[in-house]
């Protein structure tokens, strides 16, 4: 049990101290093979919980402890209030990982901790904000922008909503028969040849690019997208969407600003064996002169918060909310500058994974104020979402646990 303790101590000391992302914490750290599943489910569980076991520790220490004695305090909080772990063999490994770590001197104050845990009734804060921000355990900042957003019982249905469903998409194959024949349960979405997979592991027909795995909202934003000639995909890395515009237009030229995500976009649509597509490292707010009216449909999937895929990325609830002004120059600027590409007649496209409307709506008000020549077309999607003044924004508690935003803006 120490090694199953010690590899979520890891991983979660490379988000917590190191700031990697999660996915990258764990495809980049030895686990011991027999605890993967448990250990990978802790650590998502942690991160998920983050502001719930951060009060308890506040709650039950004078003087904030270290981020190594917290870090190892959240790990046994989990196991025991959410998986249901004995509390003594819990405790024992807490106080063996505290030495194992070299910090002897801590493990006399884990050991009394986590029994003064076990047997603490917590009540949460009365303050609205503040309960649903240690309910849900999300940032308070997160919260208050959800409330100020959708109302007070809106927010809650969002926050409370924590549905997870692993999705596959299959192109060039029947996916329904790969499964029947794999003997995995699935469920049908909306969408052919996409499916929602029960307890799937990733196995070698994923490299052969039998399959892959792209969540419901990028489908959905693709869906949206109309079959052209020639589509330009800006901020496109890793590629999924590119990849599946692929199969619906003669031509992609997908932009990201990284050179090394440039590289993951090729190595995407060499996997899925699609050779239409051009990947270009650019910042996708400087504009390209020879790119000018060059396009029947540009898609911006600016940078976002990912508030919308918090249930997939549970590492996000880390992030500071507080302040997106930056962040929202930046998408405007971006979707403004890609609005000169689209060809008189064609279509511009822009969508997050992100609930906030300072994200999504006002930015195309703001658009919509500053640019001319473009008219908000109404897009029927086929999973259930809201309309904003024409455009389409999908939220966790009816969108299949996921929340992004799209919106369709013709060149007339």
């Amino acid at each position: 049990m120490i090694n199953y303790f010690y590899d979520c101590y890891v991983i979660l000391n490379k988000v917590y101290s190191e700031k990697a992302f999660l996915k990258q914490a764990v495809s980049s750290t030895f686990i011991e093979e027999k605890n993967r599943s448990l250990t990978i489910k802790t650590v998502y569980g942690v991160l998920d919980n983050d502001a719930l076991l951060s009060f308890y520790i506040s709650s039950l220490t004078e003087k904030t402890p270290k981020l190594a004695i917290r870090t190892i305090l959240k790990i046994a909080m989990f196991a025991i209030k959410f998986l249901n772990k004995h509390e003594y063999a819990i405790t024992k490994n807490a106080v063996e990982l505290c030495k194992k770590l070299g910090k002897n001197g801590a493990s006399g104050f884990v050991n009394a901790f986590l029994r003064k845990f076990i047997k603490t009734d917590f009540n949460l804060p009365e303050n609205f904000i503040d309960n649903l921000s240690i309910k849900y355990s999300y940032p308070k900042c997160f919260v208050e922008r959800v409330v100020n957003d959708y109302g007070k019982e809106r927010a809650e249905s969002i926050l409370e909503h924590r549905e997870i469903k692993t999705c596959l998409s299959f192109f060039d194959i029947n996916g329904e028969e790969y499964l029947k024949n794999k003997e995995f349960t699935y469920k049908l979405t909306p969408y052919d040849n996409v499916y929602f997979v029960n307890s799937f592991k990733r196995n070698e027909d994923y490299d052969k690019g039998l399959y892959t795995f792209q969540s419901i909202g990028s489908v959905a934003i693709c869906d949206a997208i109309d079959s052209c000639p020639k589509l330009l995909d800006c901020c496109a890395a890793p590629g999924g969407k590119s990849v599946r515009l692929s199969y619906k237009c003669d031509s992609v030229v997908s932009l990201e600003l990284h050179e090394h995500r440039v590289e993951l976009i090729n190595e995407y649509a060499s996997r899925m064996g699609r050779k239409n597509i051009t990947a270009i490292c650019h910042n996708s707010e400087e504009l390209i002169q020879e790119f000018k009216g060059q396009f029947d449909a540009v898609l911006c999937d600016v940078p976002c918060t990912g508030s919308g895929v918090v249930n997939e990325n549970p590492d996000i609830k880390l992030k500071d909310f507080s302040n997106l002004k930056e962040l929202n120059i930046t998408q405007l600027n971006i979707l403004k500058t890609a609005s000169a590409y689209v060809k008189k007649g064609g279509y511009l496209y822009y969508s997050t994974c992100s609930i906030f409307n300072s994200e999504n709506i006002d930015i195309i008000n703001a658009f919509m104020s500053d640019i001319k020549g473009f008219e908000i077309c109404q897009i029927d999607s086929k999973i259930p979402h809201e309309t904003h003044f024409g455009t389409n924004a999908f939220l966790p508690d009816i969108s299949y646990g996921v929340g992004f935003y799209i919106a369709k803006l013709k060149k007339v």
